[in-house]
């Protein structure tokens, strides 16, 4: 029923998905940006995208990029952080600002009758910050809370363990956020100079969808970001992965041990990345219909959960997992796991559980397309990896185009058992901490 219901919603929304026209605009100073036009409403979305995120935090400085891009709304010239809220909320403007290890994203929701100011009000956030020191004490303290909170976090340990053995001393093997120690230490200068590490033209990726025909987007691409620096930080080296399989334990005193399990991952630019994609689905990325739902969940009763996904930075490729279950039980759902990563690399999948994968990725791909604010981040996010405007177009066509040989082929060469690394936070019986 699920698959048929998709499928309807594929059917119903195909003509509208399939007419989605993505113009390629340069502004007049050169920059660069991807525009789908819809004058159905008066109301215009941005994402704006700058490469390199909090992988280019200075050395020492962890947690300086968070916090500068925390920091990006709480003053501009003579308005504080209530004047800014104050004006964005006069002009019915929506912005956001988040961070990930790979790019500093900003978005913008605007009215067409309010472009103009609401554009203004952002560009001077985006290139004229004061970050006033009273702001940087506050949000330092909010940022510090949070860290404080995840010391208590099983999950965030165990994720933040994981990324430490696998990727060392590069800036994916800490947290984006810094320690209470690096975010303690963050001087006035340390956010001034991320700020100008971070939002350069040379690693800019400019999405928007609505109300504006592509002049004035370009128009307004270099009202918005032409006064930012040509240049940015340099970015890092990649990060090569270290870790080989085995369990490493972190004791916590709680009923339940959390897992995070994974190994080496793929490059999105591969060209075996969608039969690894399917593959995932099926093995562990389907909700309750993969593999490892089935077999750790419904038959033996061992988690609420278990799930696996691919993750491929921009600088390191990684293949995680996760899975909670009491003490007593946690042991015997890594075997399982196991077992069916094995099972997987060996035999691959069946001829059904491909059909039904496709079903259902190329019919849940439409509802993607659910808003002009989803519509503007997908084009930032094609553009960021290298996609072509085309992609939108041919994507389901490269899904159904995976054979089940394609996918023999690929679990055999991606799926590592033997190299499966648990980091399990909790008092776990029946393992042993095999460091």
């Amino acid at each position: 029923m699920r698959h048929f219901v998709i499928s309807l919603i594929a059917c119903l929304f195909a003509s509208p998905l399939w007419a989605v026209e993505i113009q390629e605009v340069t502004s007049p100073g050169g920059i660069k940006g991807w525009l789908v036009e819809d004058r159905s409403i008066p109301f215009v979305a941005l994402d704006i995208r700058f490469q390199g995120g909090a992988s280019l935090d200075a050395p020492g400085k962890r947690g300086a990029i968070n916090l500068m891009s925390a920091l990006l709304e709480e003053g501009t010239g003579d308005l504080d952080a209530r004047g800014f809220a104050e004006a964005a909320e006069g002009l019915a403007a929506h912005y956001g600002f988040e961070v990930g290890d790979d790019s500093v994203t900003i978005t913008a929701r605007m009215l067409t009758e309010n472009r103009d100011q609401a554009v203004d009000l952002l560009r001077r956030a985006i290139t004229e910050p004061s970050f006033p020191q009273d702001a940087i004490d506050r949000v330092r303290g909010q940022v510090i809370s949070g860290i404080q909170s995840d010391l208590k976090d099983p999950e965030t340990i165990a994720s933040r363990r994981f990324s430490s053995l696998a990727f060392g001393d590069h800036p994916y093997g800490s947290a984006r956020d810094g320690t209470v120690e690096t975010v303690t230490a963050l001087t006035q200068e340390d956010i001034f100079a991320a700020h100008r590490a971070t939002l350069a033209r040379d690693r800019l990726f400019v999405g928007a969808s609505g109300d504006i025909s592509a002049e004035d987007f370009g128009l307004l691409m270099d009202q918005l970001l032409g006064d930012l620096p040509e240049t940015g930080a340099a970015f890092p080296e990649r990060a090569e992965y270290a870790l080989e399989g085995g369990v490493t334990i972190v004791p916590f005193e709680t009923p339940q041990s959390v897992a995070v399990f994974g190994q080496a991952g793929i490059t999105r630019q591969d060209p075996d990345f969608f039969p690894a994609y399917i593959l995932n689905h099926i093995l562990g990325g389907a909700g309750f219909e993969s593999r490892l739902m089935n077999e750790v969940r419904e038959k033996r009763g061992l988690t609420y959960g278990i799930g696996t996904y691919l993750v491929p930075k921009d600088l390191g490729e990684l293949y995680l997992g996760q899975v909670a279950s009491a003490n007593d039980r946690i042991a015997e759902a890594i075997e399982v796991t196991r077992q069916e990563w094995k099972k997987a690399a060996e035999e691959g999948v069946s001829e059904e559980e491909l059909t039904r994968a496709k079903t259902y990725l190329t019919g849940a791909y439409p509802l993607r397309f659910d808003g002009n604010s989803r519509i503007a981040g997908i084009l930032a996010g094609m553009q960021m990896i290298g996609l072509g405007v085309e992609y939108i177009n041919t994507r389901n066509a490269q899904i159904e185009a995976v054979t089940n040989a394609d996918i023999r082929r690929v679990a055999k060469r991606l799926l590592q058992p033997e190299n499966l690394r648990f980091v399990v936070v909790g008092q776990p019986e029946g393992l042993t901490d095999t460091n």
